[in-house]
């Protein structure tokens, strides 16, 4: 047929592969490898089977693919045959005796994953995954890459639509001093995994929390060790010793991603949420005076706030406007610590009940290599005074984030409503009232201007109170949003 690949090569390849491999079995040379099925035939199960059947040190024996185009039928990957579609993947279990079906369809549909699951547990075999690309930025992905389904893929799986501007990004980060506060946390330590690849001069990441900054480290290079100048312990609530930090290390680039997120106990404790968010911001964009472009990590509560996490992230992105710096804002980040998946999995364990505050709330789901990538992205476009907005998606109910946890625990676990909390919207919004976005750039990054905010107007935050007195003080300096003209260029 005209524009097919001819296979017959691969096919006598992997005969003779698969051969030596039974052969090698059986006088107990090589290790047994787990039969396997593989859904999906483009390019993501090319890839896998390649590694599959090429690479001797493979934990798995490919034995079928299958998949949904009915043009595929009958084709060849790297020797294996296309033997139906996912309504077979009970027959070819039982035909093929395949222990597992491994999922490599990118930037797949949540329903799908899903489905193929469902169809995996019937069958009673094991459904693996292949992870997306940006979970693997050093080599290629294959076969042993290949891990267990997360909640992350049954809620969707999503790849940014445009490459990342290599050129633009080298020319940010290539032979540049760069420092990113709160580097111990999930999106810390994800700017810094992802920035390393850039080969800056130096990357300095700035915790407070000495496990957390090792173990960042270690994900960045996992031959360093805490000796190391680019590992530095400070609070950002402890100016001199930002200054000090700065001083030292004098980064041109900076991404402050240190912050307080937890929202209940922020209501309870709004002079903490203070100290760090607002106040520790400060510290951070005065010490950084010199350095050429500074990047505010901020959150979707910033935006129309009516909580003390909000209003303190929207105080922060006024800040850094004033500084010339830029926001960029985002939704809930899956798996951090506090997150509503962390919740949800610590009760699936201890057996139920699941709580949810309300059957109808909703949110703006993101993993971090996600957020990260668009950050880094936003980096390049934004402009001075902006806040950028990252959306991928529609936002999650969160009780079916709760139903699909429980369906992967594979055991009943009660779901109870509880009610919202102080300060807890039914759904976030991703624009305040009043912002006008615009999208000059990127199909998934807004851009929206901030009203600059004096640091004088903040210095009287550190005086005590009583904390609703405090509360209200926050959501007196959050400020009317700009007006809904265009911003200038855009």
């Amino acid at each position: 047929m005209k524009g097919r690949r001819d296979t017959r090569g691969e096919s006598v390849l992997y005969t003779l592969a698969v051969g030596y491999e039974r052969w090698a079995r059986r006088r107990g040379s090589a290790p047994a490898r787990v039969p396997a099925l593989v859904f999906g035939a483009g390019a993501a199960a090319a890839a896998l089977l390649h590694s599959m059947v090429f690479d001797p040190d493979s934990p798995f024996e490919p034995l079928g693919i299958l998949d949904d185009d009915p043009a595929r039928q009958g084709e060849r990957l790297a020797g294996i045959p296309v033997i139906g579609t996912r309504r077979d993947l009970d027959e070819a279990v039982a035909g093929t005796g395949a222990e597992v079906v491994i999922f490599a369809v990118g930037n797949a549909e949540a329903g799908l994953i899903r489905d193929v699951r469902e169809r995996a547990v019937a069958a009673g075999v094991r459904l693996l995954i292949v992870p997306e690309a940006s979970e693997a930025l050093d080599h290629e992905l294959g076969a042993a890459d290949v891990r267990e389904v997360q909640i992350t893929d049954l809620l969707g799986r999503h790849r940014i639509e445009a490459a990342l501007p290599e050129a633009a990004l080298a020319e940010l980060l290539t032979g540049r001093r760069v420092l990113v506060t709160g580097a111990g946390g999930q999106i810390g330590s994800e700017l810094c995994r992802q920035i390393h690849r850039y080969e800056p001069a130096a990357l300095t990441m700035l915790d407070h929390d000495e496990a957390a900054l090792q173990t960042a480290q270690l994900a960045v290079d996992p031959r360093a060790g805490l000796h190391d100048r680019s590992v530095q312990l400070a609070d950002i609530r402890d100016a001199a010793r930002v200054r000090e930090v700065f001083r030292t290390g004098k980064p041109e680039v900076v991404f402050h991603a240190a912050a307080l997120k937890h929202q209940p106990l922020l209501e309870r404790h709004p002079a903490e949420a203070v100290k760090t968010n607002v106040l520790g911001a400060l510290n951070v964009l005065e010490a950084a005076g010199d350095a050429a472009l500074f990047v505010n990590v901020s959150t979707d509560k910033a935006a129309d706030p009516v909580s003390v996490l909000g209003y303190t992230e929207r105080v922060a992105e006024r800040l850094t406007a004033h500084h010339g710096g830029l926001s960029v804002r985002f939704g809930n980040v899956l798996g951090s610590r506090g997150s509503v998946v962390a919740t949800f999995a610590a009760q699936i364990a201890d057996g139920g009940p699941i709580t949810v505050t309300h059957p109808d709330a909703t949110r703006y789901l993101m993993t971090a290599q996600e957020a990260v990538n668009l950050t880094l992205r936003a980096a390049t476009l934004g402009r001075p005074g902006e806040a950028l907005i990252l959306q991928l998606g529609e936002p999650v109910l969160i009780a079916e984030l709760a139903r699909q946890m429980i369906a992967l625990a594979g055991r009943p676990v009660d779901i109870v409503f509880t009610g919202l909390r102080p300060g807890e919207k039914l759904g976030d919004v991703l624009f305040g009232a009043g912002e006008n976005p615009t999208r000059p750039h990127h199909p998934l990054i807004s851009h929206v201007a901030v009203p600059p905010l004096h640091p004088a107007a903040v210095r009287p935050l550190t005086a005590p109170g009583i904390p609703e007195a405090l509360t209200s003080a926050l959501a007196g300096l959050c400020g009317p949003a700009l007006s809904s003209a265009p911003l200038s260029g855009s």
